[in-house]
């Protein structure tokens, strides 16, 4: 990989930033980056890969989180960023964590956060009598406003009558955005339902306006069934029969719980990738879990979820056939039971990196 200070002056076709970050974000990005590059040769395109050690380690040496003109860099030299996890118990503010991935979902304007759930084998899930066409969706989420963007305060800190305010930021282009970005998503694949999830009969302002703008989008996408629920609803409907669902979309909050919730329905979050996307810019892609500091450098963290993530990165960059093959590699390696401890398997993460690696190598001969 390279570094974070120089780069060749002829640009590759495709340019991928890494920054594994924190904790067990380090081991599985390195092995998505393995698989993602092998999957890259076979079908012969050019990527570059430059590597940035921004995370805990590096803010607690010399106190860097989010360099300056970093934004401007990734903006101009890049097509996509492929994140590991940040946070680390030896910074308990988290204020890097803060800083790195907080600040280029804004910065970036990354407004779109998706997240796929797909059940690649019927034991992994807890739900009885299930097929993998059961647990097939996509949540949208709000990625840039709501309860999420840091507007609030706090009042006589420490005292016994402390005050505590976190406000719900939502405008009408981030709702109709994220929207009609969803029914978009909907209607270029043929998928059929939205479904758009709230909490207006309580947040009497903030979700109205959901109601208001998804009411007025859903009329230009007659062929598209629309429908709506209530956030405790979905989640009781995500558990009971999630065959009904194919698109949700929600505000910031909902969609982390929601997304969380049904990313267990197909097997965990060890299987769970996401993207923060702004179409036709350079966008960030990541697996949901965290940094789990508890099992850091055990050799036993799931790769796939970051696996599964470039896979997302290389539909965002135009390598679709890339990112199948990827996912390919991970359902098969679930299937033959290829996995780390979490999904009942015994192999290690590096184990189960080489298993990925060797299936993408070896499959069938690809276009280019």
């Amino acid at each position: 990989m390279g570094s974070d200070t120089l780069y060749p002056t002829e640009r590759a076709a495709k340019r991928v930033a890494v920054i594994p970050g924190d904790g067990i974000g380090v081991e599985v990005t390195h092995e998505a980056a393995r698989v993602l590059l092998a999957g890259v040769a076979k079908f012969k395109r050019q990527l570059e890969v430059a590597e940035f050690d921004w995370g805990a380690e590096r803010f607690l040496r010399d106190g860097t989180t989010l360099p300056a003109g970093a934004v401007e860099m990734f903006r101009r030299d890049f097509d996509a960023i492929l994140f590991g996890a940040v946070g680390d118990p030896r910074v308990p503010s988290n204020r890097h964590a803060a800083d790195i991935l907080l600040g280029l979902r804004a910065k970036l304007d990354l407004y779109v956060n998706i997240r796929p759930v797909e059940l690649f084998d019927p034991s992994l899930t807890p739900l009885r009598n299930r097929t993998e066409d059961d647990v097939r969706m996509i949540i949208f989420r709000e990625n840039t406003e709501g309860l999420y963007a840091g507007a609030g305060g706090q009042f006589r800190r420490g005292a016994s009558d402390e005050i505590a305010v976190q406000e719900d930021i939502n405008t009408r282009r981030g709702v109709e955005r994220i929207i009609r970005y969803a029914f978009e998503y909907a209607r270029a694949r043929n998928l059929g339902k939205v479904l758009m999830s709230d909490k207006s009969n309580a947040l009497t302002f903030g979700h109205e306006l959901w109601q208001r703008v998804f009411a007025e989008v859903r009329g230009e996408y007659p062929e598209i069934e629309a429908r709506h629920l209530y956030i405790d609803a979905l989640a009781a409907e995500l558990v009971r029969d999630p065959s009904q669902f194919r698109v949700i979309v929600t505000c910031n909050l909902f969609g982390d719980i929601a997304s969380d919730l049904a990313a267990q329905l197909a097997g965990g979050l060890g299987l769970a990738p996401s993207g923060n996307i702004h179409p036709g810019r350079v966008s960030l892609f990541e697996p949901v879990h965290g940094s789990a500091p508890n099992i850091a450098g055990k050799g036993i963290a799931n790769p796939m979820g970051s696996v599964l993530a470039s896979a997302l990165l290389c539909d965002h960059i135009g390598w679709g056939d890339v990112g199948d093959l990827l996912r390919s590699a991970v359902r098969a390696a679930v299937r033959e039971r290829q996995t780390t401890k979490d999904l009942g398997g015994t192999r290690s993460t590096r184990e189960v990196g080489d298993w990925l690696l060797e299936f993408v190598s070896k499959a069938g001969a690809a276009d280019n």
